[in-house]
Formats: structure tokens, C-alpha cells, sequence
């Protein structure tokens, strides 16, 4: 790590590849011969314009994305989301949810105030341990959708398989693995992330719909901004985007094109994540929250032998110049998040350190 950098595990707002947060140090006065930050031009302007086509472009690319999808970059955040996905996707108004942990839970909670949801599945019962069977879901014939959070940001679980929908539309959050590892577009109808987890500063949203589920018979008290009509027939321009966001995430789309796509990306986020789950593994001190053939690469939660203990550890690692190693308030613990732009090099130390914690402990 360069500019003694901190090993930020944080869960979201997270790192940014440190080559990309280069880049944007060395255009912040002068973006593209404009003489302005792109904090200060206008959404209108060429030079923006530019921005985003091209980081549609390239995201269009690194995913694959089919021509019949529209790519939508919108303002708000996960939270959002929550809400427009029923708004604008409900037409008998009757959807099915996955439970998996605090993310689904509160799509839950927002989807219920737009109609019937029918949760098909569960992990509760082992306190989202694990991502339960989706093999044979029991789905009725007017589901509008089935939604996941394809990871758990807080609970540490992810799909290695999706649901069977019975043909109904797939919705999944996929906030905090997007652009981790490959992913076949076709496979779902609507696909969205909140970027500050994995790909960019908050703020943002990328929402990857089928055209055909984009509406314009919306009920009326869906408010203008959110449908999704008014953002793909505007080419997300409707109103002053997020331009900031848009422009670390479009320079990311590019460093992850550089690295080698999705592919490499995966093996890197195998390969390190592998560094801390061996070491917990055969930890005596510390153990993994999940189950191991439903572990995130991404969110890594683990505990050692008691409350206090983890308070403990967490006053130490912060010590020791690493951040943000706190459980989340919902569940306690310890958590490291080990998103694409944390290097192998971070993993590696925090284990360095936890072995040393654990014998001084043990």
C-alpha cells in the first residue's frame, strides 16, 4: 500500500483500486483538456456525455450485457431500489422473496407496502448461516418476480446457484459481489447495485432491466423518478445525475477491462479470499460464521470466544493499522470485507496479525 494507506475492510463505502484513485488524483483539476473537475461541468456537457456512454460501454462489455437489456445509472442507493423494484414491477401484486439475511429482510419489509409477499424460502431458522434450497420453491402463478440479495453483505452468504423461478422473472441485488466474478445477464430480468460496496463512491445505483419489464402503465402514485421508463428513455440523464460517481465508476469499469474481466477477477477473489477462510479453518480462536459451500468472497464473518473477546480484537486490528474489522450492530462479531480492490497482500496481513493475536490469546 502506497501514501501509508490504511487496509480498510470497511463493508461499504469501500476501497477503490489504488491505480484508479491515481487516475482520478491526477484529472481532478482537468478532466479530458475541459480545465474542470467533473464535479463541476454540466450532465449536458460533451465532455460528459462522453463519461457515461463510454462507461456503459465498457460495463456493457466486461458483463456481457445483451443488447435487449437497458443499463441504468440512478441516484439513491440500495434503499431505493427496495422500493422501485415493486413499484414498477408488481402488476398482479404478488411477489416472492428469498430470505437470506438483513439485505432481504428489508427488501422484504418494502416490498409488503406495495402488495403480497410470499417469502419461498428461509435461512432464519439458522440465523442466515447458510442460502437454503431453491431447487423446487413454491412459487403461485401470479408472481410478478423472485427476488434475491445475491450476497449478504452482513451475514456473509452467497448464491453459487440460482433459484429455480419456475419461469417467473429473477430480481437480484447484487451490491456486494457485482463485478466480482462472471455473471450470465440473460439468467435474470432485473439485476441492480448500490456501487459503494464494490465498484465506486455511494450514492449510485447500476440497474441492468430487460427492456420488456420497463412499464409505462405504472400506477399513479408512483412518482415521476421512479420508474424505470423515465430513466432508460432519457439514457439516464433525466435529471443531473450522480455525474461524480458515474466517472470512479466508469475509470473502474476500465482498470477491471485492463486486469483481464470477470474471469480474473473471480480467481483473484478465490484465491484470496482462500487466505482467510484457510486460516479460520484451523483456527483454535477464531471461527466462520457460514457454512462453508454458501461463503461470500466478498464479506468474511467470523468470531472469536466471546463478545468481549471480539471487542477486544477489534480495539487491537485498528491498532495495528487495520479498519473497520466490526461485526455489524444486527449480529456482532467481526467481519472483513475483501472487495475487489483489497489486495491479496491486505488478506494476508490480517491473518498475520490474527495468528499473532491467537497465540498471545489462546
Amino acid at each position: 500500500m502506497k501514501y501509508g494507506r490504511t487496509f480498510n475492510f470497511s463493508a461499504g463505502p469501500a476501497m477503490m483500486p489504488e491505480p484508479v484513485l491515481e487516475e482520478i488524483r491526477d484529472e481532478m483539476m482537468n478532466m479530458g483538456g475541459s480545465g474542470m473537475c467533473v464535479m463541476e461541468m454540466s450532465h449536458r456537457s460533451k465532455v460528459f456525455e462522453d463519461i457515461i456512454h463510454e462507461a456503459e460501454k465498457d460495463l456493457r462489455e466486461l458483463m456481457n450485457i445483451p443488447d435487449n437489456y437497458k443499463v441504468l445509472f440512478i441516484q439513491g442507493g440500495g434503499t431505493l431500489q427496495f422500493a422501485m423494484v415493486p413499484m414498477n414491477l408488481m402488476k398482479n401484486g404478488v411477489a416472492c422473496y428469498v430470505e437470506t439475511g438483513s439485505w432481504s429482510k428489508k427488501a422484504i419489509a418494502e416490498a409488503k407496502k406495495y402488495g403480497e409477499v410470499k417469502v419461498v424460502a428461509s435461512s432464519k431458522d439458522k440465523n442466515f448461516c447458510y442460502v437454503p434450497d431453491c431447487s423446487d420453491l413454491d412459487i403461485p402463478d401470479n408472481a410478478d418476480y423472485v427476488y434475491i440479495c445475491e450476497n449478504e453483505t452482513i451475514n456473509g452468504t452467497t448464491f453459487y446457484n440460482l433459484p429455480d423461478t419456475k419461469g417467473k422473472i429473477l430480481v437480484s441485488d447484487q451490491s456486494s459481489m457485482f463485478l466480482s466474478r462472471p455473471c450470465n445477464v440473460s439468467d435474470y430480468g432485473l439485476i441492480w447495485a448500490g456501487v459503494q460496496k464494490n465498484v465506486g463512491p455511494a450514492g449510485l445505483a447500476i440497474v441492468i432491466i430487460r427492456e420488456d419489464l420497463i412499464r409505462d402503465d405504472l400506477p399513479t402514485f408512483v412518482p415521476t423518478y421512479l420508474s424505470y421508463k423515465t430513466h432508460a428513455d432519457a439514457a439516464s440523464l433525466y435529471n443531473t445525475p450522480n455525474c461524480w460517481a458515474i466517472y470512479c465508476c466508469g475509470k473502474v469499469f476500465k482498470y477491471l477491462k485492463k486486469l483481464g474481466g470477470l474471469e480474473a477477477m473471480n480467481q483473484i477473489n478465490v484465491d484470496k479470499a482462500s487466505v482467510l477462510y484457510d486460516f479460520l479453518d484451523n483456527s483454535k480462536f477464531f471461527k466462520a460464521a457460514v457454512v462453508k459451500e454458501d461463503r461470500s468472497l466478498m464479506n468474511v464473518p467470523f468470531v472469536s470466544p466471546s463478545a468481549e473477546q471480539d471487542a477486544e480484537v477489534v480495539k487491537a486490528t485498528k491498532a495495528a493499522g487495520f479498519d473497520n474489522l466490526k461485526g455489524h450492530k444486527s449480529v456482532g462479531g467481526l467481519r472483513a470485507s475483501i472487495y475487489n480492490a483489497m489486495p491479496k497482500e491486505g488478506v494476508e496481513a490480517l491473518v498475520d496479525f490474527l495468528k499473532k493475536y491467537e497465540a498471545e490469546h489462546c
